[in-house]
This record gives C-alpha cells, sequence and structure tokens, in this order.
C-alpha cells in the first residue's frame, strides 16, 4: 500500500469526533478513515490531563499499528492537554493534527477585535490553550470562556430534545460570561450536534464557529502539501472502533454515515 492511499485516523472521546470524521469525508470523499471513540472514558472533559495523555497515546499506539498516515485529535479535551505529547510520540511514523490550531488561524484570519464567547469542556477551559494562543496573535479578540460540563454526557446519551437538557442549555448560555458577544465559539466537537439549538437560543443574530469544517480543511491542506492525497476513486470502507459499545454511539454513527458501517469492540484497556 502506497503512503497517500493509507487511511487517517480519528479518535474522540465518544460520538463529538464523528462531526469532524464527516465533514472530513464529505471534503475528501477518497479518504478511508479509521475512527476509535473512547465511549469507555467519556467525556474526557471531566478526566485530568495524566489521564488524557494516557487514553491518547494508547489510542494512536492502536491507531499506529493500522498503519494510518495521519492522526486526527479530534477533540478539544485532548487537543489542549496531548497534542505535544501525542506528536513527540508518533514521531515520524504519521502526521499528527489537532482542532484547536485550525480554528485559532481561523480566528485570526476573520474575528480580529471581536468579542468571542467560548464554551468548552471543563478540560479545555482549565488548560487556558485557546485564551494563550489568542494573546499570542495580539490582535485584539477578546475571549471569554465558560465551561459546559454537562452537555457532553447527554449528548452523548443522545437526549438533546428532553425539556431538561433544553434548561441546561439555556442556563449556560444565559451565563453573563457570554453576554454581548460577537461569536460564539464551540469549542467541544460534540457541540455541532446541538448547533441548531444554540443558534435559536441567539435568535440566529451571532455567528457559530463550528471547528468540523474548519478542521477538514486544515486536513486536506496539511495532506496536499506532503502529497498525501489519496488518488484513488475507489469507494473508502471507513472502519469504526469503540473502547465500550453504546447503542447511542451507533446511533450517532449511523446519522452521519448511513452506508453499512463497520463496528468493532476495542478494550483497550481489558
Amino acid at each position: 500500500m502506497s503512503l497517500s492511499s493509507q487511511p487517517i485516523g480519528i479518535f474522540d472521546s465518544g460520538v463529538g469526533g464523528l462531526t469532524v470524521a464527516h465533514a472530513l469525508t464529505q471534503l475528501l470523499p477518497n479518504e478511508q478513515i479509521i475512527y476509535f471513540g473512547d465511549v469507555a472514558h467519556h467525556p474526557y472533559g471531566e478526566k485530568s490531563s495524566a489521564a488524557i495523555q494516557s487514553y491518547a497515546v494508547k489510542i494512536c499506539e492502536m491507531l499506529l499499528r493500522q498503519e494510518v498516515k495521519l492522526i486526527l485529535i479530534a477533540c478539544n479535551s485532548a487537543s489542549a492537554v496531548a497534542h505535544d505529547l501525542v506528536r513527540e510520540y508518533v514521531g515520524s511514523r504519521a502526521k499528527v493534527i489537532d482542532v484547536i490550531n485550525p480554528m485559532i488561524e481561523h480566528l485570526r484570519e476573520n474575528f480580529n477585535h471581536q468579542k468571542i464567547g467560548l464554551i468548552a469542556t471543563r478540560a479545555t477551559v482549565n488548560s487556558g490553550i485557546y485564551h494563550q494562543k489568542i494573546d499570542t496573535l495580539g490582535l485584539g479578540i477578546q475571549l471569554t470562556s465558560l465551561a459546559a460540563p454537562l452537555l457532553v454526557p447527554i449528548i452523548e446519551e443522545g437526549n438533546i430534545n428532553h425539556d431538561d437538557f433544553k434548561q441546561i442549555l439555556h442556563n449556560y448560555l444565559s451565563h453573563p460570561t457570554l453576554q454581548d458577544i460577537d461569536a460564539l465559539l464551540l469549542a467541544c466537537t460534540h457541540y455541532p450536534i446541538i448547533k441548531d439549538q444554540i443558534s435559536q437560543f441567539y435568535n440566529h443574530k451571532i455567528s457559530l464557529i463550528d471547528n468540523s469544517e474548519i478542521t477538514a480543511h486544515a486536513v486536506k491542506n496539511l495532506l496536499e502539501y506532503h502529497r498525501l492525497l489519496n488518488p484513488s476513486v475507489l469507494t473508502p470502507q471507513h472502519q469504526f472502533y469503540v473502547s465500550d459499545y453504546t447503542e447511542s454511539f451507533v446511533a450517532h454513527a449511523r446519522f452521519f454515515f448511513p452506508a453499512a458501517l463497520h463496528f468493532e469492540h476495542y478494550p483497550l484497556w481489558d
């Protein structure tokens, strides 16, 4: 197998990374993806940095055995605390890209001197990674962040239409931290699943910055630069692995990928 025809490895704590995987396959239909959902440990946002780093390295080890040409960390929490460690561990065996740096570049190009709200997991907010990178730009972007730890578990369970969830979401978005903003950064790959509800809260009057398409374009650019785009026109057979098999994950995966899928329970920690 030539290097360009090798698959792309993607991992997340659960279903959130499926939003990025879907955007990627829409943009690059020739590319095969191997997706690992670490359902056994979700949500990453409530785990320690050391725990997330341990999970990330173990998953990358598995993806490298699948001979992936690129590993996409499709999780803001893992991107925030494990990106540098993953790059060091992977070395020259595959390219590595996260979901934070493409977002920072997008903000640099489009949101100078604006007030941006950010919602994310506790791990992402506590890392301060977005504030650090945006401050480094020196472009007058005012960032205000709010941890929303209850959202991911509910999204994972598929309960986003329940009244309790709507109230929880309303409480987060009504927080004083997020008032008078020009745009809201959805700094968790789970959040595009509830993008419509968030937009409705703001009466569709502010920009929602969704990293799924932004990251997909960053992956495309990276593959183009290294001449690693897959030239094949054959329909790729995507593979999905989970550390804990749940009906909710399968339902979400089939929503984004309606074609027949290969699912495999891969208990890395047994």
